[in-house]
């Protein structure tokens, strides 16, 4: 079988993130002005779906495969291309179908289809982790990531169902929506970049405690915090506390993390002054995403925050954008598996400029939205911004030539 080339997955999946950018920009577009040829929500259902298997999912596998590589044969290794394949070219007959005809036969049976495809990387993966050692402090955060991404999926298979019989109870299809978010974000997503950021740490004994610590820590708070996303539901006082006490738990875990992998910037050489700066950055919107998820806890901020369209999709970008996205592209830059030359910094700045600017306006129409205030050309701002994010990943992936 063809040797699996990591700098070749990597080009497909920051072309997959230009995608996403490009798609942002033509919703905003859309908002902004006028584009009558295509529908609004089938590129909105596109730009989601395939930013989860196109951009992040398929970035996250090959980013694991690649740890995976420095303790087992290439046999091993060189099988997850076509998984890989498999997963990329259903994640673009997703997208076309998706702005095509939204959600319909072939849009359904593709998102279907990377769902096991997922579980079956799952099943490889698991597998042949066992040949990682005990003393990496990667490989139970990958593995529970693995767990959570397959979890997530229940929520999908309700969807489908619901859809399928044309029963759709408001409250069941909610929180089964939030169910599939909760698991991806908070579940698969965080714990795969976890694992990733701590696989940058030296693995010495204090390292190795408190990293299981900080483990076990956001493991089990993760299911229960879940709720945290179903609090405008009629919860029992003792599951409502639960809630709490995960929300409390993450945000002590979080600090716990801070505090013992600032090791990282002491002894790894290849993070610059410049990255250092972007970790710190990206280091804030995790504290914030925990504070606002604590704050939720409260019924007012509750309220307010499932009553704003804006403040929902202010906190999904925090997450999925500032945190996930640019935690991913840093981590590239730190292991030098992007071109790190002054063209593609410069271009990752305009990116990280953009993920600003977008958070920002969003933040704010959602405190002005609390007193039924419009901010004036908040939509065009909007697209100029998108248009900056494009132009930023634009850059990256055509100056992206050097060889990893």
């Amino acid at each position: 079988m063809k040797k699996l080339s990591i700098k070749n997955w990597i080009k497909i999946s920051l072309f997959s993130l230009f995608i996403v950018a490009f798609l942002g920009v033509l919703m905003r577009y859309k908002i902004a002005f006028e584009l009558p040829y295509l529908a609004q929500k089938n590129i909105q259902h596109a730009h989601s779906h395939f930013a989860f298997a196109g951009w992040v999912t398929q970035l996250l596998m090959v980013l694991m495969v690649r740890y995976l590589s420095f303790y087992t044969s290439e046999s091993k290794i060189s099988k997850y291309n076509t998984l890989f394949w498999i997963n990329i070219i259903g994640a673009y007959i997703m997208l076309i179908s998706f702005i095509i005809q939204g959600y319909g036969f072939i849009s359904i049976l593709f998102s279907t289809i990377s769902i096991f495809v997922f579980v079956w990387f799952a099943i490889w993966f698991y597998k042949d982790s066992k040949e990682i050692p005990s003393h990496s402090l990667s490989k139970n955060w990958f593995l529970v990531s693995l767990l959570f991404g397959v979890i997530s999926s229940i929520g999908t298979f309700v969807l489908a169902y619901m859809m399928a019989t044309k029963h759709v109870p408001q409250d069941l299809y909610l929180s089964s929506v939030y169910f599939y978010l909760h698991f991806q974000y908070n579940g698969w997503f965080w714990f795969a970049c976890t694992g990733l950021f701590v696989s940058l740490l030296q693995p010495n004994l204090t390292n190795t405690r408190e990293n299981k610590t900080v483990f076990q820590l956001f493991a089990w708070s993760c299911l229960p915090a879940y709720l945290l996303s179903v609090l405008w539901l009629k919860l029992p006082v003792w599951v409502y506390a639960l809630a709490v006490i995960s929300a409390i738990v993450q945000v002590f875990a979080w600090f716990k993390l801070l505090k013992f992998s600032l090791s990282i910037f002491k002894v790894n050489p290849r993070i610059s002054a410049f990255l250092k700066i972007l970790f710190k950055g990206i280091a804030f919107c995790v504290t914030l995403k925990l504070l606002l998820q604590f704050g939720s806890v409260f019924p007012a901020v509750s309220k307010l925050a499932f009553g704003f369209r804006p403040i929902v999709i202010a906190y999904l970008h925090l997450v999925l954008l500032a945190i996930i996205s640019g935690f991913l592209l840093v981590y590239l830059y730190t292991n030098e598996l992007v071109n790190r030359s002054s063209k593609t910094v410069l271009f990752l700045v305009i990116f990280i400029v953009g993920i600003f600017l977008n958070e920002m306006l969003l933040a704010l129409q959602g405190i002005f939205s609390f007193e039924y205030i419009l901010i004036p050309y908040a939509n065009e701002m909007l697209f100029i911004v998108a248009l900056i994010l494009l132009i930023g990943i634009s850059g990256i992936v055509f100056f992206n030539q050097k060889k990893v």
